[in-house]
């Protein structure tokens, strides 16, 4: 189950609240009844229908629903919150239906933590302390534990706030704790059930920011759940949208907006303005060459000419990035004499943060030939977006595919 690098895998999974719920579900698959008629008849709720999907190593796989889609119920059976009726879920090829309960606590505490809409947040504690809480719990003190709470606090950007209690503190500074107190677990696996929609617009978009922004420091697997289609859109390498218990739709950002899969979708996305919703992390690509400042021309010319591209993007020792070269350029430095990269490195060269959208990106690279390099907030090289790339998914007929997938 972890081929491909697919850390979860949800196979054909139902979650039906009643007395005889897996008896019904034959009668549901059979006679095609709808989530009311289910109700009526045998007065059971479908809150998960033959659900199945992955997800992928470092991925922000969001689920998009109103209220009563089921996807906090789906979200639940992920860690055995709630057990499923029939299915399977994998985690890291362990079907954890199968887990004992000390082997699913062991799990809880080291591999998967779950964020909620409130944090839960002790009062009485500091900063520091309600980071360090979790770490706590499953026994770790010292120095340990001091490192990886003062590292998850300069994280979500809180270094200097450790002696603070909560309510010296923002809503925004709260919900930050709490990511804080999730990261310094070391978990690999969040799963995190609204965990902004209790903020106020601009609150919740500055942290809709920092978040994808923290992301690209701390690569963990996120299924992210929400009933903000926005919200969805901004943060998800991929979302799934659901309704009445069923996945309607899989695919990208650009995906979603441009080929929805059915009516339902269509309604959801026809008056989203694209090119101001659609980030730029939806469509950037891995740079064919990457060269460090300290190279030689002669090496970085073969290498531009080995990938048939005519732009490598410079980063120092720590991949920060710093500018660009050409191929043509390249060449005519070697004919000057000049013999390093950092002779001739463009510096000009646009750059723009994973949460840039679309219309931005566009303005950027209106007046350049090469690629837009896509940075992450510390300034290191993530990925690259083509003037070609960003024009495509502006284009109402853009997407790969209906992105369907159940």
């Amino acid at each position: 189950m972890s081929a491909n690098n697919t850390i979860i895998s949800c196979k054909n999974l139902w979650k039906i609240f009643g007395p005889n719920a897996d008896t019904v579900i034959d009668e549901i698959s059979n006679n095609g009844m709808t989530k009311q008629e289910l109700l009526e008849r045998t007065g059971h709720v479908i809150a998960v229908k033959d659900v199945s999907f992955d997800v992928h190593d470092s991925e922000i796989f969001v689920v998009m629903g109103l209220s009563g889609s089921g996807k906090s119920t789906l979200i639940r059976c992920m860690n055995r919150l709630i057990d499923p009726t029939r299915g399977n879920i994998y985690i890291d090829g362990a079907d954890i239906s199968e887990m004992s309960k000390d082997e699913l606590r062991e799990m809880r505490r080291t591999k998967m933590n779950m964020v909620f809409q409130y944090f839960g947040l002790l009062p009485h504690r500091s900063v520091h302390d309600n980071v360090g809480f979790g770490l706590e719990i499953r026994g770790e003190h010292g120095h340990t534990k001091e490192e990886k709470v003062a590292a998850a606090l300069e994280q979500v950007g809180l270094k200097g706030w450790e002696k603070s209690h909560i309510h010296e503190l923002s809503g925004g500074m709260q919900q930050r704790v709490g990511l804080a107190r999730a990261l310094a677990g070391g978990a690999s696996i969040l799963l995190m059930d609204e965990p902004f929609s209790a903020l106020d617009p601009l609150i919740r978009r500055q942290m809709q920011d920092e978040f994808i922004n923290l992301r690209s420091e701390v690569q963990q697997t996120v299924v992210f759940i929400t009933h903000d289609l926005m919200e969805a859109l901004r943060l998800g390498d991929r979302v799934a949208i659901m309704k009445d218990g069923e996945i309607v739709q899989i695919g990208t950002p650009q995906q979603i907006v441009s080929d929805p899969a059915d009516e339902y979708v269509s309604e959801f996305v026809r008056d989203v303005p694209r090119g101001q919703v659609i980030a730029v992390r939806s469509v950037m690509e891995r740079p064919a060459v990457v060269i460090t400042i300290e190279r030689g021309l002669e090496e970085t010319l073969a290498a531009l000419k080995e990938q048939d591209t005519t732009a490598g993007f410079i980063v120092d020792e720590f991949r920060k990035y710093i500018g660009t070269v050409t191929t043509s350029d390249v060449e005519a430095a070697i004919e000057s004499g000049a013999t390093q990269v950092s002779e001739l490195v463009n510096l000009d060269s646009p750059s723009c943060p994973l949460t840039t959208t679309l219309d931005e990106c566009l303005q950027l690279v209106a007046e350049h030939d090469t690629p837009l390099a896509v940075v992450s907030t510390r300034g290191h090289l993530i990925g690259i977006a083509t003037k070609t790339a960003l024009i495509q998914a502006m284009k109402t007929d853009a997407g790969n595919g209906n992105g369907n997938g159940h």
